[in-house]
């Protein structure tokens, strides 16, 4: 009996050991292509990507949360939580509390801590002894929970692309003590070039993102003759919408002379009332100065139940023009004139719309052992990949998160590698 109860606790230990070692050689490459719409790898074929795709698994698109954003969307996929629970509520916003604004220009903002809630995906491997790396992803310039990736660079948008990839080989090439399990990584070309001229002007979208392309072919072929398991994860935060120059909205006649505190613009505003200031009628007048956009309160359970709890940070109002408008105000019309982007062309792209337009939707890739090949699935909300990735590093996700492992479960193949 004795023998026997040994030889299951030596077989036990082994199957552990296996275990613990299939998910020590894992490694994770999540890429992120800041403003890369759902349906730009069908209308304009980029060879890499759609081999990516081909391989690995593809999602019809990636639904961002609200604001479709890139701050509040990054920060969703690094942490599994809907953007009134991490904080980071819009790329501007305002905190109550402590009567000061958060805005991505602030580098003091974007670097101190107090903004940031959740537990960021390299902060939980941290936490359990695992390296981390980061090439510019949000969220990372803060030490969350007094934590940073091992290896990071602040942000800075001169970095040229292949100056980031080859970072990756780097990390990668790292003895194995030092060696990143996760490494995260962003890319601001879409992003660029469909705010400058549109979703659908084609003669500037295809060539940049054949350079992209080419870019990121030369990063996957460098991975595939590294000797790793290495699972790669392709998304994006959100698409992009054109906005006609006749469609803009003059957010400082809207909000002239209100009681209130007024951040951001362009495809959202918030209002933060001031003490006394009454939300109905303030909304009324809001209402009453045009069209083409909406007043609502944010703690409206009708307004957009996923985004529940409403958190203070929104604001007590929100003006929120139609798809295809833009709140406009005098200083946007300035800085863009001067930069001749945006307004000086006839169209112009926007995001941060509600996630139910299409137009809103990102990209999803997954390739490696790991994953299934040749699979497409629906498109699905950003925060479930987070539990992926903490699946494929052997890690409990925290308590408290909103993605669900679920729902991407079927991309992943069984043990029989099927």
């Amino acid at each position: 009996m004795l023998v026997r109860f040994i030889s299951w606790v030596w077989f036990l230990a082994l199957v552990l050991q296996s275990v613990s070692a299939q998910s020590q050689d894992t490694y994770v490459l999540l890429i992120s292509l800041d403003g890369y719409r759902y349906d730009y790898t069908q209308r304009f074929q980029p060879e890499h990507i759609v081999r990516l795709g081909e391989e690995g698994v593809t999602a019809d698109g990636l639904i961002p949360v609200f604001p479709s954003k890139t701050f509040p969307n990054h920060y969703s996929i690094a942490t599994g939580m809907l953007p009134a629970y991490h904080g980071l509520v819009d790329n501007t916003f305002f905190d109550p509390k402590i009567d000061y604004p958060y805005t991505i220009s602030k580098r003091e903002a974007v670097r101190d801590s107090f903004w940031y809630g959740g537990t960021p995906l390299w902060v939980l491997a941290e936490q359990h002894g695992l390296k981390t790396a980061s090439y510019f992803f949000v969220g990372t310039e803060a030490p969350v929970q007094d934590i940073q990736p091992s290896y990071f660079y602040n942000y800075d948008a001169q970095v040229s692309n292949l100056s980031r990839i080859s970072k990756v080989f780097e990390w990668l090439e790292l003895p194995e003590p030092e060696r990143p399990r996760l490494i995260t990584m962003y890319f601001s070309d879409m992003d660029d070039v469909g705010h400058r001229y549109g979703p659908h002007n084609d003669s500037q979208l295809k060539p940049k993102l054949e350079k992209l392309d080419r870019e990121l072919g030369a990063l996957m072929e460098g991975l595939k003759s590294l000797e790793l398991d290495i699972q790669v994860l392709l998304v994006s935060d959100h698409g992009m919408a054109e906005v006609p120059k006749q469609h803009l909205l003059s957010l400082d006649e809207l909000v002239q002379g209100i009681d209130a505190t007024v951040a951001n613009n362009g495809a959202l505003a918030h209002v933060y009332l001031n003490e006394g200031a009454d939300p109905k009628a303030t909304a009324q007048l809001i209402r009453s100065r045009g069209s083409h956009y909406r007043v609502v309160r944010p703690d409206d359970p009708g307004f957009y139940a996923s985004n529940a709890p409403y958190s203070e940070r929104l604001g007590d109002l929100l003006v929120i023009p139609d798809l295809g408008y833009y709140l406009a105000t005098g200083a946007d019309m300035v800085r863009y004139q001067n930069r001749a982007a945006m307004f000086s062309t006839e169209s112009f792209g926007e995001h941060g719309f509600l996630p139910d337009f299409r137009e809103m939707h990102g990209v999803f890739y997954a390739w490696g052992s790991k994953f299934k090949s040749g699979l497409q699935i629906p498109a699905f909300q950003n925060i479930h990949v987070y539990p992926l990735i903490c699946r494929l590093l052997g890690l409990d996700p925290p308590r408290g998160i909103q993605g669900e492992f679920q729902v991407l479960q079927g991309i992943l193949r069984d043990e029989d590698g099927n």
